[in-house]
């Protein structure tokens, strides 16, 4: 929110503003539904935002918007079965460390840990993984506040089918006030990083994805050069980067020094092939373990637009191909990596990898740059093999694209027609998506 408008509110990338009617920030759910009612009364739709995460307008709200800061209650933790419920508003950061002072942990997760549970569960957040899946993968039940005002909960064996619409429904079927989700004893995870060439990385993916319990890597556009990095399970003791080594690493270069090669890239696009690759020679290879949060994420401090698509696995190399041969005949200067992660499939009707085992490619820019013509050529690429827009990153498709990916997607609209007919729980980017 503005200090100069409480009501005003933007995203954390700043390219998605609104002024809603009202604000409203609950306590409990009891209040989540009396507001409902009451927008209800009052002719208003409803939206709960996040941390602004999003890059979309997926919580753009323009009646009324309902604050989460206060919906952050640890309800419940059961070490015995592993089953941990906690309010929509609990920041995933804050979720890590409850659950490692249980000797618990989230079995997979993305690299950033400043979302609210529910944001990022709503938009399908998910890390990389061979054998363990996205965030939607790890949820055990759900409660929700439908467009009526009543409270439900949903699980695979109540209301099954709004259980697998709602876990990644863009807040389009409810308001989701609690989670709970399915953790595994805390472990210990072992990072590999290690820069690499482009013609090795391709040959050798495969073989990565198999040896490793979790691989990604990311591509410096203009140059031959790509860091890896490998996550495998290990017994301890852990031996974490030193605080030295992590400031350097992961605060000084990853975040300080990238801002300002970003500044001046945008104030100088020529430079940018010139910059990377001073960029792609400067990483240097690194071996260290640590409690499984902390290697699953990174601090995140500059600013970035993102697109992101799934795509089938089976096509990720010759896309790859395809995506840079694409930055020759466009004339592309693009300052910051390309990131490629890879997924099992998945079964909530709106996951990226429902139904087929996934490949992830996701492209950035500096905030304060241009994204129009990079982010529209690629996705003229992704589209072309079937891929699916992360719901919570910029793309242009709409409802008549996606029910084409989605197999279940009639499904979804089906339930939304008749949970919310009067569409309390519309946006812009809702209509988009979903149709009217």
């Amino acid at each position: 929110m503005s200090p100069e408008n409480p009501r005003k509110w933007q995203n954390w990338a700043g390219n998605q503003q609104a002024t809603p009617r009202r604000v409203a920030t609950p306590r409990t759910t009891d209040e989540v539904a009396a507001a409902v009612r009451s927008a209800a009364d009052d002719g208003l739709t409803v939206r709960m935002t996040g941390t602004g995460h999003s890059f979309t307008g997926a919580a753009v709200a323009e009646g009324l918007l309902l604050r989460p800061t206060a919906l952050n209650a640890v309800r419940s933790v059961d070490t015995a079965t592993g089953l941990v419920t906690v309010e929509a508003g609990l920041p995933l950061h804050v979720l890590n460390r409850v659950l490692d002072e249980h000797g618990l942990a989230l079995a997979n997760m993305g690299d950033i840990q400043e979302q609210t549970v529910a944001g990022a569960l709503q938009t399908a957040t998910h890390g990389t993984g061979r054998d363990s899946a996205g965030l939607v993968s790890q949820v055990a039940a759900l409660e929700l506040v439908l467009a009526d005002g009543s409270t439900v909960s949903c699980s695979r064996e109540e209301r099954p089918d709004l259980f697998d619409a709602a876990r990644a429904g863009v807040g389009a079927l409810g308001i989701v006030t609690a989670i709970t989700w399915r953790t595994v004893p805390s472990f210990l995870l072992r990072a590999q990083e290690e820069p690499m060439k482009w013609d090795e990385v391709l040959a050798r993916v495969d073989e990565f994805d198999a040896a490793n319990e979790h691989f990604e890597f990311y591509w410096f556009p203009h140059t031959d050069g790509c860091l890896t990095k490998r996550n495998n399970r290990v017994e301890g003791p852990a031996q974490p980067v030193s605080k030295f080594r992590y400031w350097l690493d992961d605060q000084f270069l990853s975040n300080t020094v990238f801002g300002a090669v970003n500044r001046l890239t945008h104030a100088a696009p020529a430079t940018t092939p010139f910059v990377n690759g001073i960029s792609a020679r400067a990483l240097g290879a690194r071996t260290y373990s640590d409690t499984s949060y902390k290697i699953f994420t990174s601090p995140r401090t500059v600013r970035f637009k993102e697109q992101e698509y799934a795509i089938p696995r089976e096509e990720l190399v010759p896309a790859l191909r395809e995506l840079r041969s694409l930055f020759d005949r466009r004339g592309w200067r693009i300052s910051f990596p390309i990131e490629v992660r890879l997924l099992p499939q998945e079964d909530a009707w709106l996951s990226m990898a429902h139904g087929r085992p996934s490949a992830f490619i996701a492209v950035h820019v500096y905030h304060r740059d241009a994204h129009e013509n990079y982010f529209r050529g690629v996705e003229e690429l992704m589209t072309a093999l079937g891929g699916r827009p992360h719901w919570g990153k910029l793309h242009t498709r709409d409802a008549s694209y996606l029910e084409k990916v989605y197999p279940r997607f009639g499904d979804f609209r089906a339930l939304r027609d008749e949970l919310d007919p009067d569409r309390r729980f519309a946006n812009p980017y809702t209509t988009q998506v979903f149709g009217d």
